[in-house]
């Protein structure tokens, strides 16, 4: 049988922006929690390994406003030899609906890809049906230019000693909020509370450089 795991939880104030619509790194920090609840209720959770964003897409199907609460789906979409793709449902109670996808890149105790095993196959290989998993990122460079700061906090940092994958959406929130109705964001190196990290922004486009390196690119429709 297909694996789905299915929870629910209430929007919160925190979650909300001042008209009451769920904030984009909220909704990134539902598909971050549910993927870890569904890891651990499959028995999976470890401090062996680690699981880190490689990519996201997400589509707002309908915002989310009035909604109390959202029932989060979520099950998985590919798998390769040490990747794994995942699907996410979001449905608040009063109509909110957005639906996503992330790449993710499954890594050991010294942070260095680790191929998933038998188990793994096991348990969420079903519900991928043997479809694989595209890791190669295809966002376009940023132009030349310095960009403006992007000040980092150290609340902004997560276990693993970089800033929180949630944390690169504030931007895309800043910039587009409720226009945003489809959005790509691709992490290609993880940034450091303290580095000199800057926003680069171009039309549809916005990057997180540090000196010449692109750490994030992403895309908002």
């Amino acid at each position: 049988m297909s694996r789905r795991f299915s929870t629910e939880r209430p929007i919160r104030l925190s979650d909300t922006d001042a008209a009451g619509r769920l904030r984009l790194d909220a909704v990134a920090r539902y598909l971050q929690d549910v993927a870890s609840d569904d890891w651990a209720d499959a028995g999976l959770e470890t401090e062996d390994v680690a699981w880190v964003v490689r990519k996201t897409e997400l589509v707002v199907e309908s915002p989310f406003g009035a909604d109390g609460r959202v029932e989060l789906t979520t099950w998985c979409s590919g798998i390769g030899g040490a990747a794994a793709s995942r699907r996410y449902s979001l449905r608040g109670d009063v109509g909110g609906h957005v639906e996503a996808e992330s790449v993710w890149i499954h890594l050991d105790r010294e942070l260095r890809p680790l191929r998933l095993d038998a188990r793994f196959v096991a348990i969420f290989g079903p519900s991928a049906d043997g479809r694989g998993v595209a890791t190669r990122f295809t966002l376009p460079s940023p132009p030349s230019g310095d960009g403006l700061p992007w000040p980092l906090r150290r609340t902004d940092e997560d276990r693993l000693g970089h800033v929180n994958n949630a944390v690169y959406w504030v931007p895309l929130e800043e910039r587009w909020g409720a226009r945003a109705e489809r959005a790509t964001l691709e992490y290609r190196r993880p940034v450091d509370v303290g580095e000199d990290a800057r926003l680069v922004a171009a039309d549809d486009m916005l990057w997180v450089v540090v000196g010449s390196e692109v750490r994030s690119a992403a895309r908002v429709e």
